[in-house]
């Protein structure tokens, strides 16, 4: 037997959106996809630039397959607001362009040094990078080469685009704070990268750096395998670290980046660093919330979002 069909009352928000219908009719039990597809269908509007949310609350309703319309609460005779998002682009593209900075920033520089420090000995040629900034080099560009691999075969993104214009807010904190402020610093004649290696530093950086590196794509895979290919569906990780903390892929990143600090022993290290974390805190303490609101009894709560016993 067919579901009940239920006529919803449609009111744009914000900027108008040409030929949005006043009403739309779906069937109680059609998934919320249903809904925007036909919104999107009908203003000639894509459906990633839309936001639907009930007039009752304000709460969203979720453009997910396995989320029917009577399951967000609306009703027949219900009233959703309909916003234009603006133009969109996908979270791979901006990912890809986000990490492609320091790709091309570090290695320039490095290339380049000749022509962008002044020589510490005028009368000698230009020294030659040492063995900690091509360390340096190596590991910025092993992390964000990873970063791409990541995103182009393993992440699977809950939502399909955002906000074109948030690209560049996005890409300046890796091609300007991770880019061009660490690289510049890092390669100088006189930095302290520039100096003789210690292995006290430098033995503990490497092996931390691997240890981030690994850790952070096992838990990139551990979270790839809960969502199927293309789905949006949620689902509670497990293992040793997912016992510890919420994110033990922030962990290990900043593992990663505590262990290039340990290697170049750069200021524009730690600020990069410090920056990484407190938005990683952020994120993680969002991501516990939204496990206890989802999955309630059945996920094991955690005091710690990202680094255990401290935060």
């Amino acid at each position: 037997m067919s579901s009940p069909t239920i006529t919803l009352i449609i009111s744009p928000r914000g900027k108008p959106i040409k030929t949005l219908p006043q009403e739309s009719e779906v069937p109680r039990n059609a998934p919320a996809t249903e809904l925007y597809n036909d919104l999107a269908a009908a203003s000639g509007t894509s459906i990633h630039r839309l936001r639907v949310t009930k007039g009752s609350d304000g709460q969203l309703v979720p453009n997910r397959a396995d989320v029917s319309i009577n399951q967000t609460g609306l009703m027949n005779g219900s009233k959703v607001f309909v916003k234009d998002l603006g133009p969109q682009i996908s979270w791979q593209t901006v990912f890809v362009i986000e990490y492609l900075g320091p790709l091309i920033i570090h290695p320039l520089i490095y290339l380049l040094r000749p022509y962008i420090y002044t020589s510490p000995n005028k009368l000698l040629p230009f020294p030659a990078p040492s063995s900690l900034q091509t360390l340096s080099l190596l590991f910025v560009c092993l992390h964000f080469l990873k970063r791409e691999y990541e995103t182009m075969f393993i992440h699977r993104f809950s939502a399909a685009t955002m906000p074109l214009r948030n690209i560049f807010k996005n890409s300046a904190y890796y091609w300007i704070i991770c880019g061009l402020n660490m690289a510049y610093w890092i390669y100088r004649p006189n930095a302290p990268t520039a100096k003789p290696m210690n292995v006290y530093f430098t033995i503990p950086g490497v092996l931390l750096f691997f240890i981030g590196e690994i850790g952070n794509f096992s838990s990139h895979l551990t979270l790839r395998d809960l969502r199927s290919n293309g789905g949006k569906e949620r689902g509670i990780p497990h293992g040793f670290w997912f016992e510890l903390v919420t994110c033990p892929n922030y962990m290990f990143e900043t593992m990663t980046w505590v262990g290039v600090y340990l290697v170049t022993r750069d200021l524009a290290t730690v600020i990069f660093l410090l920056a990484s974390v407190a938005q990683m805190s952020v994120w993680g303490k969002k991501k516990e919330r939204a496990y206890r609101k989802e999955f309630g009894d059945k996920y094991k709560k955690k005091r710690h979002s990202i680094l255990p016993g401290v935060y």
